[in-house]
């Protein structure tokens, strides 16, 4: 009776707390709790805002969901979702959202985070009908964006030189400094998908002498599911790949640590459409997934082009010139001569396949992907290049599987890469004493030979490649009111980097302590450690040292709901990075963010004013910022100043139409210049503006 209490006096805490909340306001908290503790300035992270909208919109039912449906949210545990299917097999199907409370490991907080994305309804009652192609194409829903975002200062790159001058100088940007997106896409349900993406960015041209064929970016996607049948999926055009735990073959954004220390194991989704504009991460072809009952084979081909540093060779007379690449160029820019000339140097060649079982909590794959360039990739010779990869073709194998049993998960995954024959590997487990306690550790071991492209491993570095480490987290509730969460992570590269001319190791630990009395207060302090090496700044002598650096990050973050309409939020950052060659730096910022949002109100507004001053950029801080819908920032903040933004949402055609406006700016002081090079601004503001509308036919 207390616990059926408790989840009554929190739903009606939670129907105050997001009376006033509207779809954009929901899925922007999400994405800050998934996202937190990135530390990236320019990402995309479309795929995650597609997911969450999508299930906002068509909430889960929780008695009909599948174990991929649930792991799509990225919002709950192996443990909570294997806890929720047990629960059903053994006690049938749920009757309310109130029986929720009744697992161990679904608490307040849990709920609160998918309670806008899921439903409770009994599978006879659910309608049913089904529909001809026809039928759906007319049910489907069209989706069209446009988005316009421009700095305001001018760049020393976009001066007004001869075309010349641009031809022979890699100072000076061919378009303007406009970044224009646009996306059409239509949606029947989660079985069709089908659009296209387009994407300038700012500095390229469009409809110009180097972009005459319009958008720098095209990015057109066909994609069925139907899990129900012996085709379940098919994809055309562009779409990503997720296999195993990401040491073959892993396109999409995938999180490495957080601040939720126990979610560590990698949800491969297979074959999904690729709506974003990282304009290299993707695959370029089709794609097929078959399946019979808990076995299911994906094949997958993929041919485009990719932009790289191709260097030609004279040969003898009358032999042909050899051509080589000392480098893929995974920026997707094409402002200067320079980075134009890389521009689809290079053709890229990816087939493959994965054979998979999965049956009550049980998974294991087998995993095959050939990749083939028709230029020889041969590094620099420097000392750091030693083992990476050169030549033409490249295959990896791997193994993987997972387990879950209770509140028991393991998993791992095994590959080779035939260029070195190297074996990289990741195995973990997670595991729940209690509905207050729960543990992972996560060991990994990726040579400094073994050689992939498309990967995404757990790890310190962004590369799955020159890595060993151990990492321990854990979570604990101390009661509905009170949790602390943190890990551990120790690593070390084998080899040398391009920072350090040695081997190195270092470590990693976080802690948080978070207050949660209820969903309008949110209190938490972090603190988190690292110690790593990398090439002295200052030295004497012949020989750079590598040197230990460490970098304490503390963090005091208050968010209060003060009335229906009005959500006030207060963040602390103090930063110290320090180390022999430029000893002791210290960094601090000071962010208020006020938001007015009303359910009876067509118009929401957000704003941030925020002061800071580092001792450089080694002090530097992020801070995640609301922005546009599918926009994904996170400014960095360094030397002195304040930063600026202010966002409007305005809805109007009965819902069917959103207009988005936004201005940002920071104001450094004791500065008279911004940025170097093509980048360079003279003055101290440096400031944007954009707008974006959606229109939902």
């Amino acid at each position: 009776m207390l616990k059926k209490l408790n989840v009554i006096f929190f739903l009606v805490l939670f129907s105050f707390s997001v009376y006033s909340q509207r779809k954009n306001d929901i899925i922007q908290q999400r994405i800050e709790f998934i996202a937190e503790d990135l530390e990236l300035e320019d990402i995309s992270l479309e795929d995650v805002f597609d997911v969450l909208y999508y299930y906002y919109d068509n909430p889960i039912n929780l008695n009909t969901a599948t174990s991929d449906d649930l792991h799509e949210l990225l919002l709950l545990s192996d443990f909570q979702i294997n806890e929720l299917l047990a629960r059903i097999r053994q006690q049938g199907y749920f009757e309310s959202v109130y029986q929720l409370q009744e697992m161990d490991n679904w608490d307040l907080m849990t709920i609160d985070l998918v309670l806008p994305f899921i439903v409770v309804i009994p599978p006879g009652d659910e309608k049913i009908k089904k529909k001809g192609l026809i039928q759906k194409m007319r049910d489907g829903n069209l989706e069209v964006f446009g988005r316009w975002i421009r700095g305001i200062e001018e760049r020393a790159g976009y001066a007004d030189v001869p075309d010349s001058v641009r031809l022979n100088s890699n100072q000076y940007y061919w378009g303007s400094p406009d970044r224009v997106y646009s996306r059409w896409r239509y949606t029947y349900s989660r079985t069709l998908s089908m659009g296209i993406t387009m994407e300038k960015d700012p500095g390229e041209e469009i409809f110009g002498t180097t972009q005459p064929y319009g958008f720098d970016f095209y990015s057109p996607h066909f994609y069925y599911q139907r899990n129900d049948r012996f085709v379940r999926k098919i994809a055309l055009g562009d779409y990503q790949m997720e296999l195993g735990q990401g040491l073959a073959m892993w396109t999409g954004f995938a999180f490495n640590k957080t601040i939720e220390a126990t979610k560590v194991r990698r949800n491969a989704r297979g074959v999904r459409p690729y709506t974003s504009v990282d304009e290299t991460r993707f695959l370029r072809g089709a794609a097929v997934e078959l399946g019979a009952g808990p076995v299911t084979l994906t094949t997958f081909a993929s041919r485009k082009m990719v932009n790289g540093s191709v260097q030609i060779l004279d040969t003898l007379e009358g032999g042909e010139d050899a051509r080589f690449a000392s480098s893929i160029n995974l920026s997707g820019l094409h402002r200067t001569t320079g980075e134009l000339a890389r521009k689809n140097s290079i053709t890229e060649t990816i087939a493959g396949g994965n054979l998979n079982f999965q049956n009550n909590g049980f998974q294991a794959g087998i995993s095959t992907v050939y990749q083939n360039y028709d230029t020889p990739l041969q590094r620099a010779n420097r000392p750091s290049n030693q083992y990476e990869f050169s030549g033409t073709d490249l295959i990896n194998y791997s193994v993987d599987y997972s387990y879950v049993y209770r509140n028991f998960s393991v998993f791992g995954e095994g590959a080779m890469s035939s260029s070195s024959g190297s074996i990289a590997y990741v195995q973990g487990l997670v595991f729940a004493p209690s509905k207050r306690a729960s543990f992972a550790a996560v060991h990994r071991n990726y040579p400094k030979d073994y050689h992939t492209f498309y990967a995404r491993g757990f790890g310190e570095s962004a590369r799955t490649i020159n890595e060993q480490g151990t990492y321990l987290g854990a979570t604990f509730k101390i009661n509905d009111a009170w949790s602390f969460n943190a890990y551990g992570d120790v690593f070390q590269t084998p080899w040398l980097t391009f920072r350090a001319d040695s081997p190195t190791n270092g470590h990693e630990f976080l802690g948080q302590l978070k207050y949660r009395p209820n969903p309008r207060l949110e209190v938490f302090f972090r603190a988190r450690e690292q110690r790593k090496m990398q090439n002295a700044r200052n030295f004497q002598g012949i020989m750079r040292p590598v040197e230990d650096y460490y970098q304490r990050v503390y963090r005091m973050n208050f968010n209060y709901q003060v009335t229906k309409t009005v959500q006030w939020k207060s963040r602390v950052d103090y930063v110290t990075d320090e180390r022999i060659s430029t000893g002791l730096q210290r960094g601090f910022s000071m962010a208020q963010d006020i938001a007015f949002k009303s359910k009876n109100s067509p118009l929401q507004l957000t704003a941030r004013y925020a002061i800071f001053d580092t001792d450089g950029f080694d002090a530097r801080i992020y801070a995640f910022e609301s922005h546009m819908q599918n926009v994904f920032s996170i400014p960095v903040y360094f030397n002195q100043g304040s930063r600026f933004y202010a966002l409007m949402k305005y809805t109007f055609f009965d819902g069917k139409c959103d207009l988005w406006l936004r201005y940002a700016a920071f104001v450094f002081a004791n500065q008279t210049t911004i940025g170097s090079g093509p980048e360079l601004i003279q003055g101290s503001v440096r400031s944007e503006v954009g707008a974006q509308v959606r229109l939902r036919l």
